[in-house]
């Protein structure tokens, strides 16, 4: 990708298929939260593996997990977050917060969306020399297909954890752990 207008693709790219997936395991991990079902989170976790073919990628999920859950349980003290693990997956600790905070499934799944365009939107400003109000537009341009998305990952709330989404990426699953193989890294994903 070389311009602003491959960079929008590719985040609505993201957000319609690994980031889809992340929102309806943020919004089942916040409807499980909600009522507290927390003997159901380990299922989302390893459904959320097997949906996450890169080993690399895995490994990330849980580290931004493992960082996101530190910081709430500083900030936002819940007991749901010591039934979380030690490495729980990004997007289920993103649904827990989101419960401990007395958001909804929709609320958890939008974050997650958000988060999942944001990242990538921010190192093409630094690395591609796209102009960041370029960058910046295409994400206010995303907002409301993220919108429409978080509602239709919210659908899938309550469903079974091996019946959610399993929209997949592969270019992007190769490229992580091709990444994986530089000498030089300058980001985990």
């Amino acid at each position: 990708m070389s311009d602003a207008t491959e960079l929008e693709r590719f985040l609505v790219g993201r957000a319609e298929t690994t980031g889809f997936v992340a929102a309806a395991f943020a919004a089942a991990a916040c409807e499980r939260a909600a009522r507290d079902d927390t003997a159901a989170l380990p299922a989302l976790e390893s459904e959320l593996d097997a949906r996450t073919p890169s080993p690399e990628l895995r490994s990330v999920s849980r580290t931004l997990g493992r960082q996101l859950l530190r910081v709430m349980s500083t900030i936002h003290p819940h007991p749901h977050f010591a039934q979380l693990g030690t490495a729980p997956h990004q997007p289920v600790v993103m649904g827990v917060a989101a419960a401990a905070l007395g958001l909804g499934p929709r609320d958890a799944a939008l974050a997650i969306l958000h988060e999942s365009v944001a990242g990538p939107a921010a190192a093409a400003a630094k690395l591609m020399r796209i102009d960041p109000f370029d960058v910046h537009a295409a994400l206010a341009r995303a907002t409301e297909r993220l919108d429409r998305l978080a509602g239709d990952a919210a659908d899938h709330a309550d469903a079974p954890a091996s019946e959610l989404p399993s929209r997949g990426a592969p270019l992007s699953d190769i490229a992580a752990e091709h990444h994986r193989s530089w000498n030089v890294r300058l980001f985990a994903s």
